[in-house]
């Protein structure tokens, strides 16, 4: 079981920046993925970036603003989105995401709200 922990979320302004953060609560990077997903009201859940070993993603929305990471330390690793030029349409609540061994794990969510 893996238990992931979200935190960074809140309010910015247009053209502002956040940066997101999920505790895994064990090491996964090194044979599986980590990424971040997305829903705002009304729409369905979405990638916003997905990294492994050999590959990263992002959607198209997000390319050239947002970068995904991973760093490992005491044998756990944390997941990071770093959002920039956020605009009002990047506002939703957004999920980490991990996958490991046939197995998928979310978070709980952080709201991020873009408004002036």
């Amino acid at each position: 079981q893996v238990q992931l922990e979200e935190s960074g979320g809140g309010l910015v302004q247009p053209g502002g920046s956040l940066r997101l953060s999920c505790a895994a609560s064990r090491i996964i990077f090194s044979i599986g993925a980590m990424g971040w997903y997305r829903q705002a009201p009304g729409k369905e859940r979405e990638l916003v970036a997905d990294i492994t070993r050999d590959i990263t993603k992002y959607a198209d929305s997000v390319k050239g603003r947002f970068t995904i990471s991973i760093s490992t330390d005491n044998a756990k690793n944390t997941a990071y989105l770093q959002m920039n030029s956020l605009k009002p349409e990047d506002t939703a609540v957004y999920y980490c995401h991990a996958r490991m061994l046939g197995n998928v794990y979310w978070g709980q969510g952080t709201q991020v709200t873009v408004s002036s």
